[in-house]
């Protein structure tokens, strides 16, 4: 059957955007937050840029290569690169981010819950609004929101569907959160939130487990490890230096996620609440936010509604990327056009997203495993693929490249095959032992 002509990004700024709004979302502003107080603020936060700068720039260059070589989506292009021994990591791509946005859009949903209460008023007992809304049919229905909305945007093409709502989305979302740092940090008593964000301890920089937490926060965050880079360089031309944009998106990535820190910790301390967060589960950002919300009165819902809106256009600029793999990859393999492989995927997803929107356990449960798991996995099996099978990596790497990178570039080869598979496999070992201990329920 033969494959109509491949998509392609309009501007090399709409695929920066797209591509960036899919690092950048909703993990930045919620999971890294959350994270970084389980993993005692500073130090996660030290230990999540080192991973962004070793690990996450060269594999997300590493996928930029696979995806651009074959102008293919995940199981095409490792199929053409790899043979079909390469298939089920493919398949892996594929599943990953559709099982991710199963329950992103669930949180989504909370998201888009917190930003109306915050134009109706927030609630006087937040726990027991946290509870009516995050599970059963309440986050049932807002997933069913999140995702046509994604899904209508996927439906519309790579150039005039996603490129285009990233041209608006992520101005939007920088000009919300750098607000919001500016009030964060007029707030009294603010001092103490950057205090535990900004200096770490030697403690848990050492500790396995807040190194393993930076890491999988890293990948997940960055789209490695799951076929949405694969997915998304495939629509690039020649003339794109894709080193050069792996550094741009990694760390535009990194600074929204630092700049998401710098408007939730002094918040948190100034508020009087860094004792509901530290230890944080998901939940917590948004029990302890919107309760202290509501005490300020009108401004604590102007406030509310800026941080909640910028917590839904996160959401939305990660699920558009997270769809399309799947869409692309339908189109690929089975010769579907695209409104009907969207509709496709956008009714799998939003099906697997029925059983963690009834249950929180089940929510934080596939987050935990496909995030440490699955995403690990996939990042373990890129860089073998990239490092060890694919002929002359360089030469993909460097075509388009500006004279800086053609000289940087043979660095990122050799660690991608030699640094990165056994960092990682020491992460991926954690990885599997902590998933071990959770399902025997321990």
């Amino acid at each position: 059957m033969s494959q109509p002509p491949r998509e392609r990004f309009g501007s090399r700024l709409g695929f920066v955007l797209a591509a960036a709004g899919s690092a950048i979302g909703l993990g930045n502003i919620w999971r890294f937050p959350y994270q970084a107080a389980d993993g005692g603020g500073a130090a996660f936060v030290l230990l999540y840029l080192f991973m962004t700068a070793l690990i996450g720039v060269p594999m997300m260059a590493a996928e930029f290569i696979v995806g651009r070589r074959t102008g293919r989506s995940p199981v095409g292009a490792l199929r053409t690169l790899g043979g079909r021994r390469w298939i089920p990591l493919g398949v892996l791509y594929v599943v990953t981010p559709l099982v991710i946005l199963s329950y992103f859009s669930i949180v989504s949903g909370w998201t888009l819950n917190y930003a109306l209460d915050a134009i109706r008023g927030f609630s006087t007992t937040p726990g027991e609004r946290y509870a009516a809304i995050s599970a059963g049919l309440p986050a049932i229905k807002n997933h069913l929101v999140l995702m046509v909305v994604t899904t209508v945007v996927v439906m519309a093409g790579v150039r005039k569907g996603i490129e285009r709502a990233a041209l608006v989305l992520m101005p939007t979302l920088a000009v919300l959160l750098v607000g919001l740092a500016v009030w964060a940090a007029a707030r009294p008593g603010a001092s103490p939130g950057y205090l535990f964000y900004l200096k770490p301890s030697l403690a848990e920089l050492l500790d396995p487990t807040v190194v393993k937490q930076a890491a999988t926060q890293a990948f997940l965050s960055l789209s490695v490890g799951m076929g949405v880079m694969v997915t998304y360089s495939s629509y690039l031309s020649k003339q794109e230096d894709i080193g050069r944009e792996a550094v741009v998106i990694s760390f535009s990535d990194f600074s929204v996620a630092f700049i998401g820190g710098l408007v939730v910790f002094p918040v948190i301390f100034a508020l009087g609440l860094s004792d509901d967060v530290r230890g944080a589960t998901m939940g917590a950002l948004f029990i302890s936010l919107p309760g202290a919300f509501a005490e300020m009165g009108t401004l604590g819902r102007a406030i509310g509604f800026v941080f909640f809106s910028a917590l839904v256009v996160a959401g939305l600029t990660s699920s558009f990327s997270l769809l399309e793999v799947g869409v692309a990859s339908i189109m690929d393999e089975l010769g579907m056009g695209r409104k009907v492989a969207g509709l496709t995927a956008g009714l799998l997803a939003t099906g697997l997203g029925i059983l963690p929107a009834m249950s929180l356990g089940i929510l934080g449960g596939l987050d935990k495993i496909v995030g440490e798991l699955f995403v690990v996995g996939g990042v373990l099996g890129m860089a073998l693929l990239v490092g060890w099978k694919v002929h002359d990596p360089l030469a993909e790497l460097v075509e388009g490249a500006s004279p800086l990178f053609r000289r940087i570039a043979p660095g990122a080869i050799v660690t991608i095959r030699y640094v990165i598979p056994p960092l990682i496999a020491v992460i991926l070992f954690f990885s599997v032992k902590d998933a071990w201990v959770l399902l025997l329920g321990n």
